[in-house]
């Protein structure tokens, strides 16, 4: 089904296209950051949608769904504002992995798509998804802020409003693709390092 054509659509399809130039084909994990509130995972869904509005089998996932547990959690922020609080070792053991695996073995390999329940503070019943050997997740999380993660993704994009004459730094300088949301109803694509 074709989406609306909008400002947002229009711009989410040419982040599709740069994507499949970059990777036509396989396992590809699309990981989409950005400032707390700017969002991102509003942009992901989107962009799932035009994926799956291009008929790819497209699987969406967030790292809110990856958490520690709250009392962790709660003791990482009372040493450090700011404090990690996804659990990587979940994160990449039954999504990553099994993912990226999926595409070496007939798609056989299950993969979850959450794992943790912030409301309940609990785990979450496991629901394995499988998909074919041509396929993109898209993972809304704040990753690129940790540069020892950066083997888990394909391509980054950093979403969020632009810094009046700033360069790009930090985490957003590791992104594939930044996105200008200064004006919501219009984004831009302020930067892209892909040749």
């Amino acid at each position: 089904m074709r989406l609306p054509t909008t400002a947002l659509t229009t711009l989410l399809r040419e982040v599709r296209a740069r994507i499949r130039r970059d990777f036509p084909g396989g396992r590809v994990i699309v990981v989409v950051d950005g400032p707390s509130r700017s969002g991102t995972r509003a942009f992901a869904d989107g962009l799932a949608a035009v994926f799956d509005e291009a008929d790819a089998a497209v699987f969406r996932a967030s790292a809110a769904d990856f958490l520690l547990p709250r009392a962790v959690r709660t003791a990482r922020r009372a040493v450090a504002a700011g404090a990690y609080e996804i659990d990587d070792d979940s994160l990449r053991r039954v999504l990553i992995d099994p993912f990226r695996d999926g595409s070496q073995t007939s798609a056989t390999t299950g993969f979850q798509l959450a794992a943790w329940d912030a409301d309940r503070d609990a785990p979450v019943e496991a629901r394995w998804a499988t998909g074919p050997a041509d396929a993109v997740l898209v993972l809304d999380a704040p990753l690129l802020a940790h540069p020892e993660l950066r083997a888990l993704w394909d391509f980054a994009l950093w979403v969020g409003p632009a810094a009046a004459g700033a360069r790009a730094a930090g985490p957003e300088a590791t992104a594939s693709l930044s996105i200008d949301t200064t004006d919501p109803a219009h984004p831009e694509i302020r930067r892209n390092d892909a040749p």
